[in-house]
């Protein structure tokens, strides 16, 4: 491993790259995180509108919207989360310079070397984790809502 522990990770990277070292892969972050609520916010309203007219405003119409939002959720992000693990963990080329100047260049050059459905790779360890996490979400926000009488998320 690169580093023993947090203090040494601290140390080695304040000492090689200065306080922005310890901010490198902070936009990708970013990024993936608005690509998550992208898909999750915007898929959960729609899937359950889609439904809920014919089945009903239940807990089965949030399971449905639930699931929904973690997959689109995990398609929009997982391409993202790509990238900010390789530019989080990125090391100086002999010339010194960095493999990747960004989310967009990076997600170019892994096309160009790797082929597109390498921008998906851990899509289903990504939704695994991502899905479960919608479903809790979405059907405890949705009962707690009907249960404190403020009605269901339209």
């Amino acid at each position: 491993p690169r580093y023993n522990g947090l203090a040494d990770a601290f140390r080695k990277i304040f000492r090689a790259e200065g306080l922005t070292g310890f901010y490198r892969g902070c936009w990708p972050a970013i990024q993936r995180a608005a690509l998550v609520n992208l898909g999750e916010l915007t898929t959960y309203d729609t899937a359950k509108n889609a439904v809920v007219e014919r089945f009903g405003d239940n807990i089965g119409c949030h399971i449905f919207a639930a699931v929904c939002s973690g997959f689109v959720a995990s398609v929009c992000s997982t391409p993202a989360d790509v990238a900010k693990s390789r530019i989080m963990s990125q090391v100086p080329l002999p010339d010194g310079t960095l493999p990747y100047n960004g989310t967009i260049d990076c997600w170019r050059k892994i096309v160009m070397s790797e082929g597109p459905a390498a921008l998906y790779k851990g899509f289903l360890p990504g939704w695994l984790r991502l899905g479960p996490w919608q479903l809790v979400f979405w059907v405890s926000y949705e009962q707690l809502r009907l249960l404190t009488g403020i009605g269901s998320f339209k």
